[in-house]
């Protein structure tokens, strides 16, 4: 598994706060199958113009010689739109992953869906591909603003974690990841327990393992190569989802993978 949204350099926000928890976290995810990873901090647009900054470089050569083997660590950032972005950030490409046009980007919770739309326009103007950081997560995530969005350039990342939750936001992760508009999956680890490995093996259990494969592995490793995406074929959730989400939530696997 490829996972390209996480809090885990140390001590730049609010994920993880030092070199030794960091650790622990990568390698418990590679333990999971996680292969690699991009560190992504929040970032303003309005910082972005300066590239990454130097706190985050040091952070950066803090954690890379501890980093266990077996997972291999990206640097982005999750930059918060609350500006338009300057066209040396595409120049540059200094604060996307893994140096890619791909751009991982975020809005406030209560964003209106007219002002999303308006801001990834930007984004894709100055030549990025913006990468929406877990859309269910906004109320105007509706599936027409959604298509919308994609019609513009822009990418979704559900948050994996959530997609088994049985709430509000759980519900519309399932359905942008059941009706194909999700692009990648990816947990938003901030140096805790969070994985991409419930959610992969919650879609092979639904019947999913196409998708399952194209969210976690194939199209997260075309973004980190600056390569385009597949699309995601949409399928069906089976009916006892939400039982099998509860299992889960309890820890009792009963007899899936």
């Amino acid at each position: 598994m490829i996972d390209l949204h996480c809090h885990l350099l140390p001590g730049v926000d609010d994920g993880s706060r030092s070199v030794t928890q960091s650790v622990e976290v990568l390698t418990h995810l590679a333990s999971q199958g996680v292969t690699a990873i991009c560190l992504t901090p929040h970032l303003l647009a309005s910082q972005a113009v300066d590239g990454m900054p130097a706190g985050h470089d040091r952070a950066f050569e803090a954690l890379r010689p501890a980093v266990p083997e077996g997972i291999r660590v990206y640097r982005g950032a999750e930059v918060m739109l609350d500006r338009p972005l300057a066209t040396v950030v595409a120049r540059d490409r200094a604060v996307t992953l893994n140096g890619s046009r791909y751009l991982l980007v975020e809005f406030p919770r209560l964003v209106a869906a007219q002002t999303v739309e308006h801001a990834l326009a930007l984004v894709a103007a100055i030549g990025l591909v913006p990468l929406v950081a877990h859309p269910e997560r906004y109320r105007a995530c509706q599936l027409p603003a959604v298509e919308r969005w994609r019609s513009l350039g822009a990418l979704m990342q559900v948050d994996g974690p959530t997609m088994l939750s049985p709430k509000p936001r759980g519900e519309r992760a399932r359905e942008l990841v059941a009706r194909g508009l999700a692009d990648i999956i990816a947990a938003d680890n901030h140096g805790d327990a969070r994985s991409l490995a419930e959610a992969r093996a919650a879609l092979f259990d639904q019947g999913g393992a196409m998708q399952a494969e194209l969210l976690t592995v194939k199209n997260p490793a075309a973004i980190l190569a600056d390569q385009p995406v597949e699309p995601v074929e949409p399928f069906t959730w089976r009916l006892s989802f939400l039982e099998r989400m509860r299992a889960l939530l309890l820890g009792d696997r009963g007899d899936g993978p």
